[in-house]
């Protein structure tokens, strides 16, 4: 409980006086809106009363929800009063610190220049930006920045090339937000992933979000869908509003995630591409004319890093790239000794084949022998690996190494039931490395038709250790014809625990008429928490006509969120035993199930059973029910619907007279393929 003031400053009265016309607008008593707010009498008496202190954040932020007024205003007032009279608001303080607390360094904005020749470990380097010249994409994030402080959440998710000024420009446009006292959060700890899924519910209003590199977030393969959901679930929360939620990834990942499935295909980021949908932002490669000017005019006002940019710019306009040190980089990399050259190509290959960021010195060299033609192997020395890594670790301009020894942050949380079943990986074993982004968004596009030689794939078979890199080289192997690398690194992956290594594994035990085997893969997949191995395990009990068996699976996929698995079901059963389809009562039942689970696939199926039954009304009614429930797959149109139904479709149709549908392909339809061929 607050102390009571004998005197109040503007900004609390002013708070008051908005409550209190409100309330009166409203037509409510202290005691109603008390009740619609969830607060004590008590309470809402000390808010509206000048012998009450200031109210706390969460006080104010309930009246604001019940009265319809703007919160952001409400607790921008909040805060400058709780100033005035030197009190605290006695909210529970969430994750983040201030934003005038944060250096920019910190939350990965590329330095640039030279630092403080005079720094010592007592007195650390000052790392300089350049003067910041503004451009498009920076009105749109403004836009953003200031429904955010009127209290209206926002995200927005800046897509662009490597160092091209994304970071740098989310860090320019919280800065206004700096002066209201906003807090900014960057989950990065133990892992970006583990930290953001564990700590998104605590975030409170006024907080902005930092998913910088938001691939490792959206993109994780085991927690991305559920981050996505928990955004979305904070950005539309009014009680822990306003927030706002910034983040930066590479053209390839946003394409990726915006990508649809193939009909019949998985759909990994569903709930990632509902985030995005309309809310990512292009960053340009390079200036146009008006930030050159700009640039230029800054440059000539005494900003010494423009200047310096600028004359190595050769009228392209890519002043970002080289105040990040990306064409030293570059330079660095083409004049390289061969056994340099060899390391970075390494690392280039493996990054651009599904390897992690943190890539172990013993890969690297073991894998770099291949890289080297007889005679510049032939003279390497001793302690040529020594030299060559010491070299690679020297930093051009804008400090970046083309290659840096690096350490990854060791796990300090205990297991949390989400993460309980997943088999705890080794991080490797001696150094680890880093290549640069630039150096790696380079070999993405030069070497993309190269195929890594034999080294390569005989190292990270001996000294690669987490499975989701081994298992992505399994595949890359497989895609260049390496087949008896890609059947030992999926087995060494099945081995670390990976699921997708173990499923693939299933398959090719089953081709070979190992059914205990592919039971076997599958039930190891589903130990680890892969529900779509579950899924598999259902098809293969339901041709076998265990029917009780299949649907015991089923329902237990459905409930650890896999929402096809009533589906495909119910259309197996429909397509290979129609007597069994044509019971209304099951049908229904797993149709309702299904959509129970959030797949309103089923209802459609259930729509087409009860108009080929003569139930029109019924079969409408279903339909409307899809609709409501279903509409962000609506893109999908696989169902084959009768043309009496088509025209009760709420949805409409497309131009080739196909309804629009809300489906969200599963891998049900292979599986049915497979059981028609297995039993025709």
């Amino acid at each position: 409980m607050h102390d009571e003031q004998s005197a109040e400053g503007p900004a609390l009265t002013e708070l008051r006086r908005r409550l209190d016309a409100g309330r009166a607008q409203d037509q409510l008593n202290q005691t109603q809106l008390a009740k619609q707010a969830g607060l004590g009498r008590t309470t809402v008496s000390q808010a509206l009363s000048p012998r009450g202190g200031v109210p706390s954040v969460d006080t104010v932020a309930a009246l604001a929800r019940v009265l319809k007024l703007p919160l952001g205003e409400l607790l921008e007032l909040q805060r400058a009063a709780a100033e005035e009279s030197g009190t605290t608001t006695g909210q529970e303080v969430g994750p983040g610190r201030p934003i005038s607390q944060w250096d920019p360094h910190e939350l990965e904005v590329h330095p640039a220049g030279p630092g403080d020749a005079a720094s010592s470990p007592a007195m650390p380097a000052v790392r300089a930006l350049p003067g910041y010249v503004p451009r498009e994409h920076d009105r749109v994030l403004d836009n953003a920045v200031r429904d955010a402080a009127a209290g209206r959440s926002r995200i927005v998710v800046l897509v662009g090339t490597s160092s091209t000024g994304k970071t740098r420009a989310c860090w320019e446009a919280v800065q206004p937000l700096a002066a209201k006292g906003w807090r900014l959060w960057h989950p990065f700890d133990p892992t970006r992933a583990e930290a953001a899924l564990e700590d998104l519910h605590r975030v409170g209003p006024r907080t902005v979000v930092w998913l910088n590199e938001a691939q490792h977030y959206l993109g994780d393969r085991a927690a991305g869908e559920r981050i996505a959901a928990a955004l979305h679930r904070l950005l539309v929360d009014e009680e822990r509003g306003p927030v706002l939620v910034l983040g930066t990834l590479w053209p390839e990942y946003a394409a990726e995630y915006a990508a649809l499935p193939t009909p019949g295909g998985l759909d990994p980021y569903s709930r990632v591409r509902e985030l995005l949908a309309g809310r990512t932002l292009a960053v340009p490669d390079a200036f146009d004319t008006a930030a050159l000017a700009a640039a230029t005019a800054r440059a000539e006002g005494g900003d010494r890093l423009l200047a310096d940019a600028l004359s190595r710019a050769d009228g392209g306009g890519r002043v970002t790239q080289d105040l990040a040190g990306a064409p030293e980089l570059l330079r660095r990399y083409k004049q390289a000794v061969p056994a340099a050259r060899a390391l970075l190509e390494v690392a280039m290959d493996a990054r651009r084949l599904g390897v992690g960021l943190h890539l172990s010195q013993d890969f690297l060299t073991h894998a770099a022998s291949d890289y080297l033609n007889d005679t510049d192997y032939d003279q390497l020395t001793d302690d040529w690996a020594e030299r060559t890594y010491a070299e690679l670790a020297e930093p051009v301009h804008g400090k970046q190494a083309p290659l840096r020894r690096t350490t990854p942050r060791p796990p300090r949380r205990p297991p949390t039931p989400t993460t309980a079943a997943e088999r705890p990986t080794s991080p490797p074993a001696g150094p680890v490395f880093r290549l640069a982004d630039y150096l790696e968004q380079h070999g993405r596009t030069t070497r993309r038709p190269l195929c890594p030689p034999a080294s390569f794939w005989h190292a990270a078979h001996a000294h690669l250790t987490n499975p989701g890199d081994l298992n992505n080289l399994a595949r890359a192997a497989e895609d260049r014809y390496r087949l008896q690398w890609a059947h030992h690194l999926r087995h060494r992956a099945a081995d670390f625990g990976d699921t997708d290594a173990l499923v693939r594994l299933a398959w090719m035990r089953e081709a070979a008429g190992d059914q205990e085997g592919v039971e076997r893969r599958l039930r190891q997949a589903a130990d680890l928490g892969d529900t779509d191995a579950l899924v598999r395990l259902a098809w293969m009990r339901e041709a076998a006509g265990d029917r009780k068996g299949a649907e015991g699976l089923a329902r237990q996929a459905a409930d650890h969120g896999n929402t096809n698995a009533m589906d495909g079901l119910i259309w197996m059963r429909m397509e290979a035993e129609p007597e069994v389809a044509g019971d209304r009562n099951l049908a229904e039942g797993l149709a309702r199930q299904a959509a129970d689970h959030g797949n309103a696939n089923a209802l459609v199926r259930l729509a087409v059973m009860r108009e080929e039954a003569g139930d029109r009304k019924g079969a409408e009614l279903l339909l409307r029910q899809a609709a409501d429930c279903g509409g962000i797959y609506a893109q999908h149109r696989s169902i084959e619907i009768p043309e009496t139904l088509r025209r009760m479709w709420p949805y409409g149709l497309e131009p080739d007279g196909t309804p629009t549908l809300p489906w969200q392909p599963s891998v049900s339809a292979q599986i049915r393929r497979r059981v028609r061929l297995d039993t025709s």
